[in-house]
């Protein structure tokens, strides 16, 4: 049976439901969202007159956390008008039109009788073959279907989001005894190519899989804490970045999500696994206990174990919590020499080797800490997964590691893994010792390019279902690498497309990648079809590189300081001007050069959640590799005759001049960056690399022709040059740019115009290039511009001068 879920119900409006509505609107569904209505009048209303029959009171909570959710930062929707894709409503007029939803999400409150009613009703309304799924995160799915029918049954199980539902990317699919196979190949397909989520097989069990590992790790953390005499902040500093997790790593992230929230989940779990063999860890430690009895919640709260106060020269400080005394206190810079020792080390698998062989406190949390964390894992095969790849997937996806817990245990070898967890007291699962016993020295292999892990039940190596779909470079870098230097890289993706790979320091665009990106076009052009344009780091590229143009400058090495910018410019002329199709394929931050690129592409595929935009200004500068000429080219292609031709490139002056960046990929079209009809999104940023070669490959395919130089791009001269003094001096004397901002304004404002021409006139994309690099020269020349490219350098935050 072929489904398609073209409109859909969300039941519960609460922080999850609405932001799951939010997120189903910005694939194009059509979503219902319910709620109860309210019991008594607000103020509001008995001061208006209504009654409690009135719509708009019914409606109130519904409406009143939908609108809650729109003003959320970071946003839930990709566009503020998909809204108008949510219509609300109430349980008690509106369940009837559940039945024309293909699908029915529950996200009420975590009480199983609460939602057991609610299903009874739902069953009187729904018609037959509808999908219903319950977001619980930690009711056992099969208690809710009691007095269901067989239809309901076989139609039902756990779709579990994560918060906030549109950026965490984990989906855990929750099958009962019941549930038809179909069903669950239909949402484990939907989470990954619709939703973009990595849709990850649970069983059944208390917080399924990636709230189980994952507040496991915490809690054991909470427990090493104090027996280690480390403090929050060292912690902190121990458990991000550094090992593959995110900034706010584990105490931060604390506060963040709360504590009231994850002590719920740690005492359920603490009363639900009685025949765990580590239930204590999810016991409650006794600074955890006093927090919850003062109500320190963490952000929600205002203090948890982290306290923003303002000091008496009323400065902002954040305090740390002392877990000794339970006082806050100025924060204090943790160091360990074993962190010196990674700090020239990249791949973070590289680094655990390193971090778990020192002989300081930061070792010994790190050899206990993952002790703890491997044995845990393995002992839950097959508990709660039958795959130890699934594991992995779930904490990657869920909580935001670079690494799964099988991922780090092979990057240390799984002998020394044993090791430690012997040394800890623990035991690992027997079946570990079985795949060691057999041969096999590591979870994971790759085979012929393809990921296999070590599969449980079968006691042999599997490919991890739908591998084959991706393209994954870290498996096919070491045997289709044709081409590379440090840092660049080309890989032969097959079937006559090239990809070109960045590999410099956050992607930034220096000479070694403009090389590579040259050196790709020109291998393709003899012998393949066509160009990707990708990489699986962090972000796509967060632009030039600073620091290079910031030494020229200062040493005044003007020559050197024009050949580089024009060696960029032309690299992106390269880009556009070619005999092959070029697909530039950005994700996260593509920012400054990174957008400039995919402005000069024959094509854009990029990934959902791209945040692009030409940033330049920030430091001082304008866009010098082709992006102030584009979007002056752009501008003169948008105008209409009859309207005030100014306007396209007063918006696109605006664009540069205030570094907008888009929150979405959806954002970047509406800008103008990507261009609708020619570029497109990939929901799920692991298929973003093959989706980027199909689209190659149908470039070629359809006869790709090279674009005809452009000499026509229509410039306004002394015209644009007016408006745009009128509107700097307007922003300086209402105070929203300081004295050099409008005189950078003016600076690009003479490039977009075509230079001091006095009259409108035609020009080439050569012309325009010469001047953005004139102006860029220039600009690099001012003191304050050093100023501020220097304070980027120095702290990764914009000066105002």
């Amino acid at each position: 049976m072929k489904r398609n879920i073209r409109k859909a119900t969300v039941l519960g409006s609460g922080i999850m439901g609405s932001q799951i509505a939010c997120h189903l609107a910005n694939i194009g569904v059509k979503v219902l969202l319910l709620d109860i209505p309210p019991k008594e009048l607000s103020d509001k209303e008995k001061a208006a007159g209504l009654n409690l029959e009135d719509k708009a009171v019914r409606n109130r909570i519904v409406n009143e956390n939908l609108q809650k959710a729109a003003k959320m930062n970071p946003a839930p929707l990709y566009d503020t008008d998909y809204i108008s894709r949510i219509t609300t409503g109430n349980f008690d007029d509106n369940l009837s039109h559940i039945k024309d939803s293909d699908w029915v999400i529950e996200v009420i409150v975590e009480r199983l009788d609460i939602k057991q009613s609610l299903f009874e009703k739902v069953e009187k309304f729904r018609k037959k073959g509808t999908l219903i799924t319950s977001n619980t995160s930690g009711i056992p799915i099969n208690l809710m279907l009691q007095g269901r029918s067989d239809d309901f049954k076989e139609n039902f199980c756990g779709t579990h989001f994560f918060n906030p539902p549109r950026y965490l990317e984990l989906l855990e699919i929750i099958p009962t005894v019941h549930t038809r196979p179909e069903v669950v190949d239909f949402f484990m397909n939907y989470g990954d190519r619709y939703l973009g989520k990595t849709s990850v097989l649970c069983k059944d069990t208390p917080a399924f899989i990636a709230n189980r590992v994952g507040v496991f790790g915490i809690m054991d953390l909470f427990h090493k804490v104090t027996e280690l005499g480390l403090s929050v902040e060292d912690i902190d500093k121990l458990t991000g970045p550094v090992i593959g997790r995110p900034k706010s790593a584990t105490f931060r992230t604390a506060d963040v999500v709360g504590l009231d929230t994850l002590i719920h989940v740690a005492n359920g779990l603490d009363q639900a696994l009685k025949d765990d063999e580590r239930q204590d860890i999810f016991q409650l430690p006794p600074f955890l206990k006093k927090m919850q009895e003062n109500k320190w919640l963490g952000s929600k709260s205002g203090q948890g174990f982290y306290k923003k106060v303002k000091g008496d020269d009323g400065k902002s400080e954040i305090l740390s919590l002392d877990l000794d005394t339970m006082e806050y206190t100025p924060q204090q810079k943790s160091k360990f020499p074993t962190l010196e020792l990674t700090k020239t080390i990249d791949d973070v698998k590289e680094r655990f080797k390193v971090l778990i062989g020192g002989k300081d406190k930061a070792s010994e949390l790190y050899r206990r800490s993952l002790a703890s964390l491997f044995a845990y894992a393995s002992n839950r095969i097959p508990e709660i997964s039958d795959e130890l790849f699934r594991i992995d997937e779930g904490m990657r996806a869920g909580f935001g590691w670079k690494h799964g817990p099988f991922e780090i245990w092979d990057a240390i070898g799984v002998e020394k893994g044993l090791k430690l967890i012997e040394a800890e007291g623990l035991k690992a699962a027997a079946w570990v010792e079985e795949m060691k016993a057999s041969g096999r020295q590591s979870f994971y292999e790759i085979v012929e390019e393809t990921q296999h892990y070590y599969s449980v039940p079968d006691k042999a190596g599997k490919a991890v279902p739908g591998i084959e779909e991706l393209i994954v470079l870290d498996h096919i870098r070491p045997t289709k690498t044709i081409w590379q230097n440090n840092e660049c890289a080309v890989q032969d993706l097959g079937e006559g497309i090239l990809n070109i790979e960045f590999r410099s320091k956050m992607n930034t665009l220096g000479s070694g990648v403009l090389a590579g990106i040259n050196k790709g076009i020109e291998l393709a052009e003899k012998d393949y079809r066509g160009v990707v344009i990708g990489n699986q780091g962090d972000n796509f590229s967060v632009g030039a590189n600073l620091a290079m143009i910031f030494m020229m400058a200062i040493e005044q090495e003007w020559d050197e300081l024009n050949f580089a910018i024009k060696y960029f410019q032309d690299t992106m002329m390269r880009v556009r001007y070619s005999s092959i199709p070029v697909v530039v394929a950005p994700h996260a931050m593509a920012l400054g050069g990174g957008c400039e690129m995919a402005l000069h592409a024959d094509a854009v595929q990029c990934a959902a959640e791209t945040y692009t935009g030409l940033v330049e200004f920030g430091v001082g500068l304008i866009p010098g590799g082709g992006g102030t000429k584009e979007l002056t080219r752009r501008a003169s292609q948008r105008y209409v005759k009859d309207d005030i031709e100014v306007n396209a490139y007063r918006e696109n002056l605006l664009m540069i001049g205030q570094a907008q960046v888009s929150k979405s990929a959806v954002e970047a079209f509406n800008m103008g960056i990507y261009l609708k009809g020619r570029d497109q999104i990939s929901m799920n940023k692991r298929r973003l690399i093959a989706d980027a070669k199909e689209k190659a490959i149908a470039l070629a395919e359809t006869g790709y022709m090279m674009p005809v130089k452009e000499k026509d791009i229509k410039v306004l001269g002394k015209q644009a040059l007016g408006m745009f003094e009128v509107g700097a001096h307007q922003m300086l004397e209402g105070r929203y740019i300081s004295e050099y901002e409008k005189k950078m304004v003016m600076k690009l404002g003479w490039v977009m115009a075509g230079g001091d021409l006095s009259e409108p006139n035609y020009v080439s994309e050569q012309y325009l290039l010469n001047l953005e690099r004139e102006v860029f020269l220039s600009l690099c020349g001012e003191k304050k511009t050093l100023e501020r490219i220097q304070a980027m350098l120095k702290t990764g935050k914009p000066l105002r001068n």
